[in-house]
C-alpha cells in the first residue's frame, strides 16, 4: 500500500532537476501513505516524472523500491495497492521466459504489461490498485484503477501540465494547481454526503472511475477513461443465470470462495490483523482467518460508553469464542471529538459520513500492532444487508397500489397545511392518535409522507431515501446537480425493481465513493493497509449468481452469509439488531460541539462565504438545538464542508 503522484509537462520546458523536485514535493505530501521509502523517476526529454511513497508490505528489500522500471526497459511504474494473485501470474510468466530480481507484485505487473500489454494484464489482476504506467516506446501514460475502486486516483490538466496522485493533496503540491471550487459538486455532496466519481470538489479535477484505464498522450483533453470490466454486466449475467444448486451447495461454494479470498489477502511480510465489530461481515472474515491460522489472529474493535453505540461487547464475545488475540479500546467523547480537526486533511475534500471518526480510531488502534488489517466491507451490498432495502420495498409496495394522479392529489391535500398547522390541528386529538404519531413534529411526518406520494417511480424513491438534503440546488448558490449513477436509467433498467437494483446501485456508487473512501483515507492516514476480502473478483461474480431467496429469509438479509458464519460461530453470539458504526453526534452537537458548530454555521459567515443560502441551515440548526428534530446528518454535511473550506481557502 502506497501513495503515487506525478506529472507530465507536455511543453518539455522543465529541466530534470525541476521535474524531480516537483515529483518529490508531490509525493512527499503522501508521506502518511508510505513512510517506509520514497523515490522519483524522471524522463526529462519527454517531461515525465513519477513519484512514489512506499508502505512496505510484500518484499521489504530494496528490490521492491518504486518507481520501478521493467526488465526490458520499456515501462516505468508507480503503483499503489496489492495484486493478490501475483504468485500465480509470476509462475506463468516464468514459464514464458521472464526472470525476476525480487518477489514483489510490482515487478510481476511490469512483466505482465511487457508480455500481454495493458488491456489484457489489468483483466488478469485480482487486487486493489491504482497505477501510473509510462510507456517509453509509445510515449503514452496509462492510469489504471481496480474494479471496485478500493484505491483512489485523481487527475487534472493545468495548461500543458498533466497531474495525477493518490490524493488531492499531491496535486495541490504542484505550483500550477489553482482550480476553483465546483459548486455543482457541492450540490452532489449535500445530497450524498460524498462527491461521486468522476467529480471532485474542484473544477477540472477528476477521480478515475473504478475498473477503467485512462491513456494520455501529449494532446491535452483528448483522452477519456475506458472501462475494462463492467459491474453492471457481471450483475446482470448473475441475475439472468442464477446458481441452480441446493442451499447447501451454495453455502459450501461461498465458504470455499471466502477461504480462497482470505487466504490470498493474508499474504504479507509484515504483521497482519483484522477489524472486528461483532457483526456478520467482520465476524465471517475473522472466523475464516482464524480457521486458516496456526496462531491467534490479532483483532481490533472500538467501544463507546454511550448506550446504543457500543458494539465492543459483541466483538469481544466473538473473539473469545474464536480464540483471537483481541484488543479493544473504549473511546471517550473528548477523544473522538479530537479527530474532527484532522478530517479535512485526511479526506482532502468535503466528506461527511460521520462513521469516519470511529473508522479512524479503530485504524489508529490497529496500527499500534499491525501494518495490514482485513475488513468486512461490501457484505451489505452483495448479500442484501441494509435495512433500507426492506424499507424501500415496503414503501413502494404500499404507495404503488395507488395510481400516480391519485397520489399527487393526496400529496397536494397533505401539503395544504404547513407542518406547524398540522401540529396545532392534531394536538386536539392527541389522545386518539396511534403511539408512533404522538411526537412533537407530526406535521413534518405528514409532509414526509406527501413527498413519498409524489415520487414517480421506484428509482426516485430509492434516491430520495439515500439523499441527505433532498433539494440541494435550492441550497447551493449557483449549484446544479451533475449526472451520477442514480441518473443512469439505461443501466438501472437492466435490473428488476427492488432489491437487485438497489444492491447494484450501492455497489456502483455508495460502496466505492463512500465506504471505500472512508476506509482508505482513515487507514492510510495512520499508515495502515486495509484489505477487503469480500471484493475478490470471483466472490463478487458468484454473489451476483446467488438468488435473492438465498440472501433473504424470514424477513432477514444475508441468509447465506450467516449460514457460512454459523459453521464457525454459534448463532446465539450473532443474533441481534443491526447497528451502524456510528457516534452519538446528535447529542454532541447540542453539547460539546455546540460552540464549534455555531461558529461554522453563523449566518453572517455563511453569507460572506457565498456558497449556501443560510436560512434553511439556520432553521435546521435551531430546531436541532431545541430538540424538536434530529438533523445530525444534514448539519454534519454543512459542518464538514465549512471545516474543509476553513482549511483550504
Amino acid at each position: 500500500m502506497c501513495g503515487i503522484a506525478g506529472l507530465w509537462d507536455t511543453s518539455r520546458e522543465s529541466s530534470y532537476e525541476s521535474l524531480e523536485a516537483i515529483a518529490q514535493q508531490m509525493s512527499s505530501s503522501l508521506l502518511h501513505r508510505g513512510p517506509d521509502d520514497g523515490g522519483t523517476w524522471v524522463d526529462a526529454e519527454i517531461g515525465i516524472a513519477l513519484g512514489h511513497r512506499r508502505l512496505a508490505i510484500v518484499d521489504l528489500s530494496p528490490e521492491g523500491h518504486q518507481p520501478m522500471v521493467s526488465a526490458n526497459g520499456r515501462y516505468a511504474i508507480a503503483f499503489n495497492g496489492e495484486i493478490y494473485n501475483f504468485l500465480e501470474i509470476r509462475r506463468e510468466l516464468e514459464q514464458l521466459g521472464h526472470g525476476f530480481r525480487g518477489h514483489s507484485d510490482t515487478e510481476v505487473m511490469l512483466a505482465a504489461f511487457s508480455e500481454w500489454g495493458v488491456d489484457v494484464s489489468v483483466n488478469r489482476f485480482n487486487g486493489m490498485f491504482a497505477f501510473a504506467l509510462w510507456d517509453r516506446k509509445e510515449r503514452v501514460l496509462h492510469l489504471g484503477r481496480d474494479r471496485f475502486g478500493e484505491k483512489p486516483l485523481y487527475y487534472a490538466w493545468f495548461g500543458k501540465n498533466f497531474l495525477f496522485g493518490s490524493e488531492l493533496k499531491a496535486l495541490k503540491a504542484h505550483p500550477t494547481f489553482s482550480p476553483d471550487i465546483d459548486r455543482n459538486a457541492v450540490a452532489l455532496y449535500l445530497r450524498h454526503n460524498y462527491i461521486p466519481a468522476p467529480y471532485s470538489i474542484y473544477q477540472g479535477v477528476y477521480k478515475l472511475k473504478p475498473a477503467s484505464v485512462l491513456t494520455i498522450s501529449s494532446n491535452p483533453g483528448v483522452a477519456k477513461p475506458v472501462s475494462y470490466w463492467s459491474l453492471s454486466s457481471v450483475a446482470k449475467a448473475g441475475i439472468d443465470e442464477p446458481f441452480k444448486g441446493s442451499d447447501q451447495d451454495a453455502i459450501e461454494q461461498l465458504d470455499a470462495l471466502l477461504r480462497q479470498s482470505i487466504s490470498l489477502r493474508t499474504i504479507a511480510d509484515v504483521p497482519l490483523g483484522a477489524f472486528l465489530s461483532g457483526g456478520i461481515d467482520s465476524s465471517t472474515v475473522v472466523a475464516i482467518m482464524q480457521a486458516q491460522s496456526t496462531l491467534p489472529v490479532k483483532t481490533f474493535s472500538i467501544g463507546f460508553y454511550e448506550e446504543g453505540y457500543n458494539e465492543a461487547p459483541y466483538a469481544k464475545a466473538v473473539a473469545r469464542h474464536l480464540g483471537t488475540d483481541h484488543t479493544e479500546l473504549y473511546v471517550t467523547p473528548k477523544e473522538a471529538i479530537e479527530v474532527i480537526p484532522k478530517l479535512p486533511f485526511l479526506y482532502d475534500e468535503p466528506f461527511s459520513d460521520f462513521s469516519q471518526i470511529p473508522t479512524f480510531l479503530v485504524s489508529q488502534l490497529a496500527r499500534r500492532y499491525v501494518t495490514v488489517s482485513l475488513s468486512g466491507d461490501a457484505g451489505d451490498e452483495l448479500f442484501h444487508g441494509y435495512n433500507r432495502y426492506f424499507l424501500a420495498n415496503n414503501i413502494w409496495q404500499k404507495i404503488n397500489t395507488l395510481p400516480f394522479p391519485i397520489r399527487m392529489g393526496m400529496a397536494k391535500t397533505l401539503r395544504g397545511m404547513s407542518p406547524g398547522m398540522w401540529n396545532s390541528t392534531l394536538s386536539i386529538f392527541h389522545g386518539l392518535l396511534p403511539a408512533n404519531f404522538k411526537e412533537n413534529d407530526i406535521g413534518h411526518k405528514i409532509h414526509t409522507i406527501a413527498k413519498l406520494l409524489e415520487l414517480s417511480d421506484f428509482d426516485e424513491l430509492y434516491k430520495h431515501l439515500m439523499s441527505h438534503w433532498k433539494e440541494p440546488e435550492s441550497l447551493v448558490l449557483g449549484g446544479k446537480e451533475l449526472s451520477t449513477a442514480f441518473c443512469d436509467r439505461e443501466a438501472l433498467s437492466k435490473f428488476p425493481l427492488g432489491s437487485d437494483r438497489m444492491m447494484y446501485l450501492d455497489s456502483a456508487a455508495y460502496l466505492p465513493d463512500d465506504i471505500l473512501v472512508k476506509v482508505d483515507r482513515a487507514s492510510m492516514g495512520v499508515s495502515l493497509e486495509s484489505r477487503v476480502p469480500l471484493l475478490d473478483t470471483q466472490l463478487v461474480e458468484f454473489a451476483w449468481r446467488i438468488p435473492l431467496s438465498m440472501k433473504i429469509r424470514n424477513g432477514q438479509g444475508k441468509w447465506i452469509l450467516r449460514q457460512v458464519l454459523y459453521k464457525y460461530v454459534p448463532k446465539n453470539l450473532l443474533e441481534r439488531p443491526k447497528m451502524g458504526f456510528g457516534i452519538p453526534l446528535d447529542s454532541w452537537l447540542r453539547g460539546m460541539l455546540k460552540d464549534w458548530a455555531e461558529s461554522l454555521l453563523d449566518e453572517k459567515r455563511l453569507q460572506q462565504e457565498g456558497f449556501f443560502s443560510p436560512e434553511p441551515i439556520r432553521q435546521k440548526w435551531q430546531e436541532h438545538l431545541a430538540g424538536q428534530r434530529n438533523w445530525q446528518y444534514y448539519l454534519w454535511d454543512i459542518l464538514m464542508f465549512q471545516s474543509w473550506l476553513e482549511q483550504n481557502r
